[in-house]
């Protein structure tokens, strides 16, 4: 009988299959699709995308395959991406990068055409956003292969993806610019403890848009059998399947490995040991060939021949003999790049674990030295991680200091900040096993600290950034080198504000003490910059003196202001002045564009955007901002100005009443994802917008931004628009006892009386509360901070006038809410002058004013209609019906067109089934649309709704197809 090493059948797997070709097919009719396929090692992930592979390419579509290598969390960054990249330029050349060859050679060193196609690594900065634009990059490209032939994605063995993949794949999955594109990560379960980082990142997958999860389990008995008969070539005995079955659990590969050890027709000499039926095919090779398994094990799963050679040592046909072997016996496989991998990771990690400790560090140590003479037998770009991994594994410290260092400063150059922190962090941990350390990097150990607190801020782990702040503070010297412990207060400050832990105010104000006593010169103009620029949203007053402080110095040291732009134009709104300091953001501006410097352009038009939002200048505002976000995007800060730009143009495109593109705006600002309260923005401002429109999952989104009241502290900026949030929230849900508590938590806040254009919607919030709910005690404290709040801008005195109206009585309520919807209408944001038009027609009703009713309903349904603000509207259809007002027009923007068809037929007196007759509909579809329209309306049945059409005239013009 003849036995094969590997099944050639795919067994029990139909299901997924199915499922993966479901998921394709969507992929290619526009949908975002993305499959996330786990399994035990051994269970058949890769047969399964071999045989879904073969189908997709038989169709004619595109595939591209990228595998994660071994090598740890502070391993080779985009490795997967890398080779599927490295498909793309051998198939299509480098003319599919179209001209972006520099910027894709941080991910494919080939296509770097000079050594300057790739620069140093740049300075660190509080921000990993260059790499957002090379993620932009990757996107098109991906969408622009797929406009061409629809392309299938697939990255293999996640379990072992490095931080920057993960963050790449995300972003892919976020996006949602990959038409077309079906991604297809695998990953093992059971390498997934309750530490490991890919635990975290499925579950964020999960709650994207179009992902999917296939769970591959185990073969049941009949799949064990029918594999045993492909690889015996006969059907075995019952006892044999049974007795294979048992001791593997229906996984695939341990059932093939069992086949090939055992006796091939009763399978009955069984290893007992996992590692024991891994290593079984191994012991049966020549002494030689096991000898070269053991070497290339130590390269990794994958390894060219060239590399293996070279650490081997062995004569060619020696080397050659030995291999033959091994790919006879199906323990290793040539690939299409004249290399070799083994056919799978488990056998040789088995092979690596039974390595002596002697000869694991020889051949490490060997493995080093040959990538360090010969970068070329890997290939390009994975040799610093290459190096670091072997020398490490060698356990040679001095060396492996120098190779960390060395791939750390690789991976920034690659945008993989959370690679380089991981290496620096390996430079610490080595620092102290080599005596000369400092000598050999040429930095000292405090050096290493703030490059790595660089990286770690850099990679958005602030966590890990402030705990590296405090090790760096307590290594600096204070009185030696003042400035140099200034900025990492200034850090951590900072810090500590973006994780909510506290103010930062005694750092900030301790890093402005010690920078008092430096000489004047650039660099403590600049430290003294952030400081003020920090402590404005914690000392207004301090943070005024430290910014009249640098504009001295600036001006005295002849410095160019287009330098600090951001920082010195936005201090400059310290004197409340009536313009908020525009001019000196308008020269800011103008001095950064004349230098083409665009960081700080970026920097100016997000002040200035905020600026004239505050001012009530909204299409001004949104026309900054969105200038800063192309701005942004095109000089790879996307992720720290570009995500403040897009908050801010979303909240000017709120005001504008233009929410469709607010949406948009929201949802790449999601996609960017900034970490800490820095992404607080975007979620506010939609959970308002997702409360207006009467979203299905607003609650959930008002959840994840009141989240941010738990932690310690917030900037009162982020903390007040929450505080409304709150309350808004619960008067939605018509929550008397909860909007009441959140209205007294939010006046409370002792920031209020001294922020205007925060504090004006908290109380008007506040005031709507006290007036639904006559809540008299509330009402009396809304109007006693009221008295002393300025209302300085457009927005401002609107919201004054509303409160004023909000607190009314008697005859004053009508005047006063006229005056409101005057100052809404000045204003010109549509859904602020839509709810003031709403409490101007409930004051009117109240004092017999039909007419002006009849008008302020009209006009408010309108408004809701074009936002599609359903709720604003509903409640202004539910006042018409409660006036009985005649010939409104309330309700028909309030109705889409078929729930006009659906409400006329209702009206004539038809059934649901008789409705789904007449409009070519399914009855189940038909009883959805009444049930909306009776909510709609605000009715309790179907005659009430017929009434109400009647009355109301929303059937004129209405007719059923």
């Amino acid at each position: 009988m003849t036995l094969s090493a590997a099944s050639t059948v795919l067994v029990g797997r139909q299901d997924e299959l199915g499922a993966l070709r479901a998921a394709f097919a969507r992929a290619r009719a526009g949908e975002p699709s993305t499959v996330l396929v786990g399994g035990e090692a051994g269970v058949g992930k890769t047969r399964l995308l071999d045989e879904f592979g073969a189908l997709v390419t038989a169709g004619g579509n595109r595939l591209l395959v990228g595998q994660c290598l071994e090598l740890g969390e502070a391993g080779l960054p985009f490795a997967p991406f890398a080779a599927a990249l490295r498909e793309v330029l051998r198939r299509d050349g480098p003319a599919v990068f179209e001209g972006y060859e520099p910027e894709f050679a941080r991910l494919l060193p080939e296509l770097a055409r000079t050594s300057a196609a790739i620069a140093a690594p740049p300075a660190p900065a509080l921000s990993d956003a260059p790499r957002g634009y090379l993620f932009d990059l990757v996107g098109e490209l991906f969408h622009r292969l797929a406009t061409v032939q629809p392309l299938v994605l697939v990255i293999e063995d996640l379990h072992w993806a490095d931080r920057s993949t993960r963050d790449l794949i995300g972003f892919l999955v976020r996006a949602a610019r990959t038409a077309r594109v079906l991604l297809v990560c695998t990953y093992r379960t059971d390498e997934l403890h309750r530490g490991h980082p890919l635990r975290p990142f499925l579950a964020e997958l999960d709650r994207a848009r179009g992902v999917e999860r296939i769970e591959l389990g185990r073969l049941d008995r009949d799949g064990t059998a029918a594999i045993l008969t492909d690889l015996l070539g006969a059907e075995p005995p019952a006892r044999a399947v049974d007795d294979v079955h048992t001791r593997t659990q229906g996984n695939p590969f341990f059932i093939e490995e069992l086949a090939a050890a055992g006796d091939p027709v009763g399978c009955a000499t069984l290893p007992e040991t996992l590692r024991d039926l891994l290593l079984a095919r191994v012991d049966r090779l020549p002494d030689a060939a096991q000898r070269v398994l053991r070497i290339a094990a130590a390269g990794g799963t994958r390894f060219s021949h060239q590399l293996l050679a070279e650490v081997a040592g062995l004569p060619e046909p020696e080397l050659e003999d030995a291999l033959r072997a091994a790919v006879a016996a199906q323990l290793v496989v040539a690939d299409s790049d004249e290399g070799y991998e083994f056919r799978h990771a488990l056998v040789r990690e088995a092979v690596h674990d039974e390595l002596l400790p002697g000869e694991h560090a020889r051949l490490h140590a060997r493995y080093a030295a040959a990538i360090e003479a010969h970068p070329h037998l890997v290939p390009a770009g994975r040799a610093p991680a290459e190096t670091a991994h072997h020398w490490y594994a060698a356990h040679d410290h001095p060396r492996a200091l120098l190779a960390a260092r060395a791939a750390a400063c690789a991976a920034a150059d690659r945008y993989a900040y959370a690679e380089q922190s991981r290496l620096l962090e390996r430079v610490l941990e080595l620092w102290e096993l080599v005596p000369d350390a400092a000598d050999r990097l040429g930095m000292d150990h405090l050096a290493v600290l703030e490059a790595t607190l660089d990286a770690a801020t850099t990679a958005g782990d602030y966590g890990r950034a402030v705990t590296l702040t405090r090790a760096a503070l307590a290594e600096v010297d204070r009185e030696v080198e003042p400035l140099r412990a200034a900025r990492l207060l200034d850090r951590r400050g900072r810090l500590l504000a973006l994780l909510g832990k506290s103010d930062g105010g005694a750092e900030l104000r301790e890093a402005y003490r010690l920078a008092a006593g430096v000489p004047d010169g650039p660099e403590r103009v600049r430290l003294l910059a952030d400081v003020a620029a920090h402590l404005a949203k914690v000392e207004p007053e301090l943070a005024a003196t430290v910014a009249a402080e640098v504009g001295t110095l600036t001006e005295a040291l002849g410095a160019d202001r287009a330098l600090l732009p951001a920082r010195i134009a936005l201090l400059c709104r310290a004197d409340k002045g009536p313009d908020l300091g525009l001019a000196e953001l308008r020269r800011a501006e103008a001095l950064a564009r004349a230098d083409d410097n665009a960081p700080a352009l970026v920097s100016a038009l997000v002040h200035l955007s905020d600026v004239l939002f505050e001012l009530g200048r909204y299409a001004e505002s949104a026309e900054a901002a969105a200038a800063g976000v192309v701005e942004a995007r095109r000089v790879g800060i996307s992720r720290s100005g570009g995500a403040y730009l897009l908050s801010n143009q979303a909240e000017a495109l709120l005001a504008l009443g233009r929410w469709d593109e607010a949406e948009a705006a929201c949802g790449e600002a999601a996609r960017i994802d900034p970490p800490g309260v820095s992404g607080l923005h975007w979620l506010q401002l939609r959970a308002r917008l997702w409360l207006a429109r009467a979203h299905p999952r607003a609650d959930e989104l008002v959840g994840r931004a009141l989240g941010f009241l738990a932690r310690p502290y917030l900037w009162p900026n982020h903390r007040l628009p929450l505080h409304e949030l709150h309350v808004e929230a619960a008067l939605a849900a018509d929550d008397k006892v909860e909007a009441a508590r959140a209205a007294r938590a939010a006046l409370a806040d002792d920031r209020l009386p001294h922020l205007p254009r925060e504090g004006w919607p908290v109380l008007s919030a506040a005031a709507r509360t006290a007036a639904r709910f006559a809540d008299r005690e509330l009402a009396d404290a809304v109007a006693g901070i009221a008295a002393g709040l300025p209302a300085r801008y457009p927005a401002e005195r609107a919201h004054a006038a509303k409160v004023t109206a909000l607190l009314a009585v008697g005859d004053r309520a009508l005047p006063a809410w006229r005056e409101a919807v005057r100052a809404w209408r000045a204003d010109g944001q549509p859904y602020a002058l839509g709810r003031a038009l709403l409490g101007l027609a409930e004051a009117a009703a109240s004092s017999g004013e039909r007419d002006e009713v009849a008008g302020a309903v009209e006009e408010v349904v309108v408004i809701a209609g074009r936002l599609g603000a359903t709720p604003l509207g509903e409640q202004a259809v539910t006042l018409a019906r409660r006036v009985g007002l005649r010939g409104a027009r309330a309700g028909t923007e309030l109705l889409t067109a078929r729930e006009r068809e659906v409400l006329r037929l209702v009206a004539e007196g038809h059934s649901n089934s008789r409705i789904a007759e007449r409009l070519f509909i399914s009855p189940k579809t038909a009883s959805v649309h009444v049930s909306r329209i009776i909510a709609k309306l605000g009715v309790s049945n179907r005659v009430e709704a017929a009434a109400v059409a009647h009355r109301l005239g929303l059937l004129d013009d209405t007719r059923p197809d």
